[in-house]
């Protein structure tokens, strides 16, 4: 059976910011998996793991998806930490990579080729205050042209080093001012169909 791993890496900030909204985004990804045959497991980093089964669950899962505000402009502070652990064991495991991919038998070898999770996919899932505005439009001060993707880079980056390939994201904008994200709830399943090829 396929597999998915959720990772909701949301940061209770109390009065402020209970995380109702990315939990919407995972259950929508949760039933959405569950209805196409998918085995759906989930990992909410604020609530604890074990960096042995999260290690696991990358090795046994086809598709990833993160969950995660854009706090400060990067994913919450538990989500680097999770990456350290989990990532690091993978590395020194040998489980997700050996190496850097470079071999000084084959200096053609780049760097960020040396890894094991390939025929594996993954996508990250955020809510923003920016709005849709600040993005790819190079007249905006602070993004100065930059796309969300640019953006994920750090993310990103980790899963194509352990050789995963990594699909188009989705984003809600705007979410303190606009306060409606229905649509973009509503919306959400056709891209996890389109980019998933589902």
């Amino acid at each position: 059976m396929k597999k998915v791993l959720l990772i909701n890496t949301h940061l209770t900030y109390p009065n402020w910011s209970e995380g109702k909204l990315n939990n919407a985004f995972q259950q929508i990804a949760k039933e959405f998996f569950t209805t196409m045959g998918y085995l759906v497991e989930e990992t909410r980093v604020e609530k604890g793991y074990n960096v042995d089964e999260e290690v696991a669950k990358h090795l046994e899962t086809n598709i990833i998806i993160l969950q995660t505000p854009v706090n400060w402009f990067g994913a919450p502070w538990i989500y680097k930490k999770y990456v350290d652990e989990v990532f690091n064991y993978g590395l020194h495991s040998r489980k997700f990579l050996s190496g850097d991919g470079r071999t000084k038998a084959d200096p053609s070898r780049q760097y960020g080729t040396g890894g094991h999770l390939q025929d594996k996919r993954f996508m990250v899932c955020a809510t923003w205050n920016a709005p849709v505005e600040a993005f790819n439009d190079k007249k905006q001060l602070l993004f100065e042209g930059r796309s969300t993707a640019d953006f994920f880079i750090q993310i990103t980056s980790n899963y194509r080093f352990c050789g995963v390939e990594v699909v188009a994201d989705y984003n809600s904008f705007d979410i303190f001012k606009d306060e409606d994200a229905s649509a973009d709830l509503a919306n959400y399943p056709a891209h996890l169909e389109r980019v998933f090829g589902l």
